[in-house]
C-alpha cells in the first residue's frame, strides 16, 4: 500500500452548536449541556491515515461517553449539524459511527467472519482471550497498513505515580473513557470501492466496527463530544521518518526511569515539557 502522506489534522469548521475550538482548531470544547457536540475533520482522510483525539477533559454527571467514526457527508453541504451523531447523523445515510463505553469495545466477528450487508458487527461482551502484554512494536499493523505507534498510546499527566500509570495506558488496563486515553478511527481497503472502519484506543485495534462502506466518496472523521466527554484535542500522526523533534524526544525518554525524572536533568523548560506531555 502506498505510504500515507501526513497532513495537519483540524476539525472542521462546521460543527455543533455547542462546540468551541481552539484558535488551532485542534481542541475541542463542548461548552453546555451533553449534545451538539458533533465535529468533523476539516479535510477527508486518506486510506490508512488516522484521526486520532485524546480525551482532555470529563464531565460528571451525564451518561454516554464519546462516539467516533467516519462520514461521507460533506460537513459544508449539511443544512445544519445534527445533535447526535448516534442516531441523527447515521440515519441520513453514508456515515458510520461506534459508541466508546468503558468497557466492551472490542468487535467480535461472526463466524462467518463477515458482517451480513455492510452492517455493524455485534460488540462482545467480553474482550478477547489474549493476556495484556507491553507493545513492543514501532507500528500498529492492520491489515496491510502500518501507523506509528508511538502516538497512539495515552499517557498520563506527569505527576507522583505518572510512571506506574503509563504503563497501564500501554496496557490498555485502564479504561478507554479516562483522561488522557487516545481514541482514533481509520479506514482499510477491502476490494474494490469498499473499506473496513476500524477503531483504535490507545494502541491497541478493536477489530472492523464496520464494514464494507463504500469508498467512492470522500469520508470524513466524526467526533461527537458526547456526555460524560467534554474536551478532546487532536494528536498528529507522523508517518515516514520522524521529526529531528520526535527523535531528541525518543533519546531522551529512553534514557530516564520515568518522566518525573526530566526535572532532574539540565534541559531547556520548553523541551522538559515536550518530553513530559508527548
Amino acid at each position: 500500500m502506498a505510504a500515507v502522506l501526513s497532513q495537519f489534522m483540524e476539525f472542521h469548521s462546521v460543527h455543533g452548536t455547542n462546540v468551541k475550538l481552539d484558535p488551532s482548531r485542534t481542541q475541542a470544547t463542548r461548552v453546555e449541556s451533553f449534545a451538539n457536540g458533533v465535529c468533523f475533520s476539516k479535510d477527508p482522510l486518506s486510506p490508512g491515515e488516522i484521526f486520532l483525539v485524546e480525551i482532555e477533559e470529563k464531565e460528571l454527571g451525564w451518561c454516554g461517553h464519546l462516539r467516533i467514526g467516519l462520514t461521507a457527508h460533506d460537513p459544508r453541504t449539511l443544512d445544519s449539524v445534527p445533535e447526535y451523531s448516534l442516531p441523527d447523523l447515521v440515519d441520513m445515510g453514508d456515515s458510520w459511527v461506534f459508541a466508546i463505553t468503558r468497557n466492551h469495545n472490542k468487535v467480535i466477528e461472526d463466524e462467518g467472519g463477515e458482517a451480513e450487508g455492510g452492517e455493524q458487527p455485534n460488540v462482545g461482551d467480553e474482550a478477547e482471550n489474549k493476556p495484556k502484554t507491553f507493545f513492543t512494536d514501532t507500528h500498529l499493523y492492520i491489515e496491510n497498513m502500518s501507523i506509528p505507534r508511538d502516538k497512539l498510546v495515552g499517557r498520563s499527566r506527569p505527576g507522583r505515580y505518572s510512571h506506574i500509570l503509563d504503563d497501564l495506558y500501554k496496557t490498555n488496563t485502564l479504561p478507554p473513557t479516562a483522561r488522557r486515553s487516545r481514541i482514533g478511527v481509520v479506514y482499510a481497503p477491502k476490494g474494490q470501492g469498499y473499506a473496513d472502519m476500524h477503531i483504535i484506543i490507545n494502541g491497541e485495534d478493536m477489530g472492523a466496527s464496520a464494514k464494507r462502506i463504500p469508498t467512492n466518496k470522500p469520508l470524513y472523521a466524526v467526533v461527537d463530544v458526547f456526555a460524560a466527554t467534554k474536551c478532546v484535542r487532536i494528536v498528529q500522526v507522523e508517518y515516514g521518518f520522524s521529526s529531528l523533534q520526535t527523535l531528541c524526544r525518543k533519546t531522551i525518554q529512553k534514557h530516564i526511569i520515568h518522566r518525573m525524572a526530566l526535572d532532574w536533568l539540565e534541559l531547556p523548560e520548553l523541551l522538559k515539557f515536550y518530553c513530559k506531555y508527548e
